[in-house]
C-alpha cells in the first residue's frame, strides 16, 4: 500500500509536465511520415531521464528499452506521434502552428502521457523485474501505417505482451474503457471505375450512362450488410467519393467510386471484396458497360487478449475504483494497434476525455476536437500500475 502511494505521489508530481508535453506536441503537429522534430522532441526528453537504452527503428519513430534489475517479462507499452491534415477551429493558447495540420484525434496526448510513464518507470529501475519496451510510433494514421513497419524491423521481438491506449472523447472524462476479444475494425479500401459510353444529355438513348449505373452499384452494395451478411455480424460498406462528369448537358464516360469496408471478425472480412465484384458485375454486364475494381486491405481489427484485458480491468478497480470501469461494445473506426497484437498478446483500452460541462463534445477529425486535460493523468496511472502488475 505504502508503495502505491509512493508512486500515486510522483505521478502527481509529473503531472504538470504531462499537461506542458502535450500543449507543446498541439502546436507543433506534423503528418505521418513526416514527424521529424515530434520524433527528436521525445527522443531528447527521453534521453533527459537517463536509465533509458534509446533507437530509432524507423526514421520518425524512437523506442526506449527500460531493463530493470531483475529479470522478469518483457513487456511493450506504445504511443502515436501523428497528427492529421485538418485547420485548427478552436481558439486555444497553445492552437497549432502549422497551417492545415492538427492534433485532431489525441495523439499528442498519448505522446505526452508515455513519456511521463517513462519518466516515472525510470525511477523505479531497480525494482523492477524484467523490461519495460516504450515505443513512440509514426503513421497511425495513414496506410499502410508505421506500427506495421516497426513490427517488421524487431521492435517486439521478445515481448510478452503490448498495451495502447487512446484519450476517447465519446467517453466521459473519469472513465476507462475496455472490451474482450474485437475492440475496433479492420479497414480495408476500394476503387470502382464504372465504364459506359458518354453522348449528349438530351440523347441518353444514344449513350451507356455510366451515373445511372454507378447510381445502382451505390445502392446495391448495401444488400452485402442487409441481407448476405448475419444480422448478428458486424459490417459497414461506406461509398466515400463519386467522381464524374464534367457539364450538365454531358452523359461522362465513366464514374470512378471509392470507399470504405469495416468489420470485426477476419474471416468475413475474407468474403467481402468478392461480394462487391460480383455485384459491380452484375449490374454493369446487365446494362452493357464494363468496370474495373481494386480492393485493398489495409489495417486488421484490435482483438483484445482475454488475460491482458482482465489485468487492464483489475488495475482500473483498483486504481479508480468501480464506477470508473466501462464495459465497451467495439467501434467500427480502425487503428494499427492491430500489427503489434499480430506479434504478441495484447490489450488496447479507452481513456475518457470528453467533458460536457466543458463543452468538450466535437468527435475525433473535427476542427474542434479537443480533450479534457485531466484525462491525461487518468492515462498516465492506468499504464503505471498496469506495467507494475505485469511485471510483479
Amino acid at each position: 500500500m505504502n508503495e502505491t502511494k509512493k508512486v500515486d505521489e510522483t505521478i502527481q508530481e509529473v503531472k504538470q509536465q504531462v499537461i506542458e508535453w502535450r500543449r507543446y506536441l498541439h502546436q507543433n503537429p506534423e503528418l505521418s511520415y513526416q514527424e521529424v522534430k515530434t520524433s527528436q522532441f521525445v527522443y531528447d526528453t527521453l534521453q533527459s531521464f537517463g536509465h533509458l537504452e534509446l533507437s530509432r527503428p524507423t526514421k520518425t519513430s524512437v523506442m526506449a528499452r527500460l531493463v530493470g534489475g531483475r529479470p522478469g517479462k518483457i513487456i511493450a507499452l506504445r504511443a502515436d506521434l501523428d497528427a492529421l491534415p485538418i485547420q485548427e477551429e478552436i481558439n486555444l493558447p497553445f492552437a497549432s502552428q502549422n497551417p492545415g495540420i492538427m492534433h485532431a484525434c489525441g495523439h499528442d496526448g498519448h505522446t505526452a502521457m508515455l513519456l511521463g510513464v517513462a519518466k516515472i518507470l525510470t525511477q523505479l529501475q531497480d525494482q523492477l523485474a524484467g523490461e519495460v519496451r516504450f515505443i513512440f510510433q509514426h503513421a497511425e494514421e495513414m496506410f499502410p501505417g508505421g506500427a506495421k513497419e516497426m513490427t517488421g524491423v524487431g521492435v517486439l521481438d521478445g515481448v510478452d505482451l503490448v498495451i495502447g491506449t487512446h484519450l476517447w472523447s465519446p467517453l466521459e472524462k473519469g472513465k476507462v474503457g475496455v472490451a474482450y476479444g474485437p475492440m475496433m475494425a479492420a479497414s480495408d479500401t476500394f476503387w470502382i471505375t464504372v465504364n459506359g459510353k458518354g453522348g449528349h444529355a438530351g440523347m441518353p438513348h444514344q449513350t451507356i450512362d455510366s451515373i445511372v449505373i454507378a447510381a445502382q452499384v451505390v445502392t446495391n452494395l448495401q444488400q452485402i450488410v442487409s441481407r448476405t451478411t448475419d444480422p448478428l455480424d458486424s459490417v459497414v460498406i461506406s461509398v466515400t467519393q463519386i467522381i464524374g462528369g464534367t457539364a450538365p448537358n454531358i452523359l461522362p464516360g465513366s464514374v470512378e467510386l471509392s470507399g470504405s469496408v469495416r468489420n470485426l471478425d477476419p474471416s468475413i472480412r475474407e468474403t467481402i471484396p468478392g461480394k462487391i465484384e460480383r455485384i459491380v458485375k452484375g449490374i454493369t454486364e446487365a446494362h452493357e458497360a464494363s468496370y474495373e475494381f481494386k480492393y485493398v486491405y489495409g489495417y486488421s481489427p484490435v482483438i483484445n487478449n482475454h488475460e491482458v484485458t482482465a489485468v487492464i480491468e483489475e488495475t482500473v478497480r483498483e486504481v479508480f475504483g468501480e464506477e470508473a470501469l466501462e464495459r465497451l461494445r467495439p467501434t467500427m473506426s480502425a487503428e494499427d494497434f492491430s500489427a503489434f497484437m499480430e506479434k504478441a498478446p495484447g490489450c488496447f483500452f479507452f481513456v475518457g476525455a470528453g467533458n460536457e460541462e466543458k463543452g468538450i463534445t466535437y468527435p475525433h477529425h473535427h476542427a474542434r476536437f479537443t480533450i479534457d486535460e485531466e484525462a491525461l493523468e487518468i492515462g498516465v496511472k492506468t499504464f503505471v500500475h498496469a506495467a507494475l502488475k505485469f511485471l510483479a
